[in-house]
């Protein structure tokens, strides 16, 4: 059974940093891409930043870009997502999620398999 876990999430004063985790497990995590997103309650779920597993090509949202930095430990199967200068407009819940292929569109609609979230609260 494949399960993408979450964890790591918290609250954190603006400018504070978190680091999330994604364990993956039940499928071949290696060549393939994992991808983070986030969604505020009412808004549409958005691509933070994704990864390709095989070879560790790193993409990212321009609203994350030079804060957020996606890394992988492969013996481990985790993604991990470095959080840093946080802004209250990062408040969200946050997912990871994977495709059985090489990163291409950081879309929603592109990842088969989710994890259950978990949420992060920035305070001003």
């Amino acid at each position: 059974q494949v399960q993408l876990v979450e964890s790591g999430g918290g609250s954190v004063q603006a400018g504070g940093s978190l680091r999330l985790s994604c364990a993956a497990s039940g499928y071949a995590y290696s060549r393939t891409c994992m991808g983070w997103f986030r969604q505020i309650p009412g808004k549409e779920r958005e691509g933070v930043g994704q990864i390709d597993t095989g070879v560790g090509n790193t993409y990212y949202a321009d609203s994350v870009k030079d804060r957020f930095t996606i890394s992988q430990d492969n013996a481990k199967n985790t993604v991990y997502l470095q959080m840093n200068n946080l802004k209250p407009e990062d408040t969200a819940t946050y997912y990871c999620a994977a495709r059985l292929d090489h990163c291409y569109t950081l879309h929603k609609f592109f990842f088969i398999y989710w994890g259950q979230g978990t949420q992060v609260t920035v305070s001003s």
